[in-house]
């Protein structure tokens, strides 16, 4: 355990901030899920509709450090190839 009273801050400060970034990974990841499982249903208006409902959740993710801009544009573009091909079929 932390043996000063900077460390023990410290240890408060980044216990919370890893509670905080765990609640907002996981509502990303459901998000996600969202627009995969309606896509899968073959629903395309749903899917559009959850994928729009995702990508501001993505774009927060990374404006907050807990993802890279790099990862978030990949996450976009196969959640959008996901709708685009729905809407081929």
């Amino acid at each position: 355990m932390a043996n000063s009273p900077q460390a023990l801050k410290r240890a408060k400060q980044s216990e919370k901030s890893r509670q905080q970034n765990m609640t907002l990974r996981t509502r990303l990841r459901t998000h996600i899920k969202r627009v995969v499982y309606r896509a899968d249903e073959g629903d395309s208006e749903a899917t559009t509709t959850a994928y729009k409902e995702a990508v501001p959740f993505i774009d927060s993710a990374v404006n907050k450090g807990l993802i890279h801009r790099n990862k978030a544009a990949r996450l976009k573009n196969r959640l959008n190839a996901r709708i685009v091909k729905l809407q081929q079929a």
